[in-house]
């Protein structure tokens, strides 16, 4: 089993790396092209600013490269914003994997980002095989994917959204499976051991 995760500026890579350890998996960070082709399963972590990220896929080529896998791919946090239509955040065009538009989140007397454990409901994939409804996960952000026929989880904060989405072989998460404690380690394990 070869796993991926794709090197670029704006990877929360570490603990990544340190949660796939966790469930012995050795994972190669890598941006190279082939390498990314011949992986079992390939993870698209991130933590940054949107425009910058995209600006430097496009300069790598690799956002022609993810759109084109056909292996698993599970986008993180960033990368699942990435992996949109289009984002508020410098009203950037991302990779156009998912028809959503990813918005920044109203105030409302909110606190803007989300930070911390908030609850996943309305689970519908395997990839949360295990996971209880409303098992709790750790958030950062401050946009979000509108709620849309993809989603495969659903959060509140300020509104109801998308905080996990699905299409053919890629699946995503707003959340940080890697910061979630036990059940974010079980869907980890979901996403690498499926068949």
């Amino acid at each position: 089993m070869k796993v991926v995760i794709i090197k670029y500026n704006a990877g929360n890579i570490r603990s990544v790396l340190f949660a796939l350890e966790r469930i012995a998996v050795n994972a190669v960070v890598t941006d190279d092209h082939d390498e990314i082709r011949a992986a079992d399963r390939v993870i698209f972590p991130g933590v940054g600013e949107a425009s910058s990220a995209m600006k430097y896929l496009k300069e790598k080529g690799l956002d022609k490269l993810i759109c084109s896998l056909t292996q698993p791919v599970l986008g993180i946090c960033l990368g699942m914003q990435l992996m949109c239509a289009h984002s508020e955040e410098n009203d950037t065009d991302c990779l156009g994997i998912f028809e959503q538009q990813v918005k920044l989140f109203p105030q409302n007397g909110y606190k803007v980002p989300q930070i911390g454990w908030n609850n996943i409901t309305d689970l519908k994939s395997g990839l949360f095989d295990g996971i209880s409804e409303g098992a709790y996960m750790y958030f950062v952000h401050s946009y979000f994917v509108e709620n849309c026929a993809n989603a495969i989880a659903k959060t509140d904060y300020v509104i109801q959204y998308s905080s996990a989405i699905q299409k053919n072989n890629f699946s995503a998460v707003q959340f940080h499976p890697e910061k979630s404690g036990e059940a974010g380690q079980k869907i980890l394990e979901n996403f690498i051991f499926s068949k």
